[in-house]
């Protein structure tokens, strides 16, 4: 298979996606959004756009099961998994705030083997693919340098269903505004993991999430010369229900420290 050749049909499949979630933002009933929890929504924009990649990417590689956030699809596959997220930052679309994304994770066996997240507001396109490196808008792209945690900027997301461990997480947050750069949270899990990929993030941690909001950014981060991990630092199948990213030269103190917040 060639790799490149499919990441780049998976990159213009999500920009018809992400042209269908730009007309009807201009256009948006707030009366059909539908609400599957107290902060998690799902709108009409998100079922018609994964109804457009469950089409676009059941033809590129028929064999390939299908993984989706709002369940369009129920195929399966023996090797090959799509793993999608049609509009990460459903509260933000919703509230006309950017960003918001299109994450698409091509998974073989256990491992993601390629992915592309489109952020849609700035019109940033990440791709990457195993051993092709990973690249923003068709120039490679690294992790960022820094080596330092207190020379650091940190991204996160917000608990919005489970908030079991939320006295934890607002320790860990706590910490991290008191020892490092600062603290960002976007709204979108996958475009956060874009942004370590391209080094403007150093650091990024969440629980509670869905594969479908990291399989992209997974290979991203990884193909940049960063890590993933879940909060144990076990790196081998992150699932997004407790995550950390990183470049590598600040991993493994930022991993101590989330662990040790989180895990305790």
């Amino acid at each position: 298979m060639d790799l490149k050749k499919i990441c780049t049909e998976m990159e213009m499949i999500a920009a018809q996606a992400a042209s269908f979630i730009t007309t009807e933002a201009g256009k948006y009933d707030s009366k059909r959004t539908q609400i599957k929890g107290q902060h998690d929504f799902v709108s009409y924009v998100d079922l018609g756009s994964e109804r457009i990649l469950a089409e676009k990417l059941g033809k590129l590689i028929p064999e390939a099961g299908f993984l989706a956030e709002e369940g369009t699809s129920d195929k399966t596959g023996t090797e090959y998994c799509w793993i999608v997220d049609p509009l990460d930052g459903t509260t933000n679309f919703l509230h006309t705030l950017h960003p918001f994304s299109i994450s698409i994770g091509l998974r073989k066996g256990k491992e993601i083997i390629a992915g592309v997240v489109h952020e849609i507001g700035g019109q940033e396109i990440f791709k990457a693919w195993k051993d092709g490196g990973a690249w923003l808008n068709g120039k490679r792209i690294r992790v960022s340098g820094t080596n330092k945690l207190s020379d650091s900027l940190i991204a996160t997301g917000f608990p919005y269903s489970d908030f079991s461990r939320l006295k934890s997480y607002l320790l860990c947050m706590e910490y991290m505004m008191k020892n490092t750069h600062g603290v960002r949270r976007m709204g979108s899990a996958a475009f956060d993991l874009a942004n370590v990929a391209c080094g403007r993030y150093e650091g990024y941690f969440e629980y509670g999430l869905k594969i479908w909001d990291v399989a992209a950014g997974t290979i991203l981060i990884r193909e940049a010369g960063g890590k993933v991990s879940d909060f144990t630092g076990e790196e081998s199948e992150v699932t997004g229900m407790n995550i950390i990213a990183s470049n590598n030269l600040i991993y493994n103190e930022f991993q101590k420290i989330v662990s040790n917040f989180m895990e305790n």
